[in-house]
């Protein structure tokens, strides 16, 4: 049960304080921490996990994978708990575009893979296993990180109508239509045949 009801108060409340820990850096913060270097002047200068592998350090990139996906997860969790599920997606979309547009980075951040997986499998676990699988399978067969997230991102409408979850379709097309738009370059780069694989240092 909710501890408060839904008002609009409320549900500001709820996307500022979702938008703000969406906006943590857990990639630049981690790097800096080990003494990585300065992730934004590393191989693609992205904040997010792919980049970080590109480090050569493991380690940080399962760390910033896990903490991206946990701020939206958690951003999720936390509204369900004090609101309605309308809550929870609306954190969803406001911690998915903390991490997009960080105001702490002048708003460049990621391109929102983690994070966006990180709230569906909060908001429905089935769909989100279904999207990581998705990724993986895509991953195994290509090592290209920004296909297996286009892809995984393209597949999460038709989870949710496979799973009878219907009312999340929305929200999905809309962070669906952002992953696109910020992995156009990638796009790019996977139709000129020039995107890097899984594991590689340099961009």
């Amino acid at each position: 049960m909710p501890i408060f009801e839904t008002s609009q108060p409320m549900l500001i409340a709820v996307a500022v304080l979702a938008y703000l820990l969406g906006s943590v850096p857990f990639g630049i913060v981690i790097t800096r921490a080990l003494g990585l270097g300065d992730l934004r002047k590393i191989g693609s200068g992205n904040i997010g996990a792919t980049n970080v592998l590109r480090t050569g350090n493991k380690g940080a990139a399962l760390a910033t994978l896990l903490l991206d996906a946990g701020k939206g997860g958690i951003a999720v969790l936390i509204a369900r708990q004090i609101a309605h599920e309308d809550a929870a997606q609306l954190a969803a979309l406001a911690s998915f575009l903390g991490h997009l547009f960080p105001v702490w980075l002048g708003f460049k951040g990621g391109k929102g893979v983690a994070t966006f997986l990180g709230t569906l499998l909060v908001l429905d676990w089935r769909v989100g296993l279904a999207c990581c699988a998705t990724w993986a399978l895509v991953a195994a067969l290509t090592r290209i990180s920004s296909l297996s997230a286009l892809v995984a991102a393209a597949t999460s409408s038709l989870w949710l109508v496979l799973f009878n979850h219907g009312t999340m379709i929305l929200l999905t097309v809309v962070l669906t239509a952002l992953i696109y738009w910020k992995h156009w370059p990638n796009l790019e780069r996977i139709k000129a045949g020039t995107e890097p694989k899984i594991g590689r240092k340099k961009a």
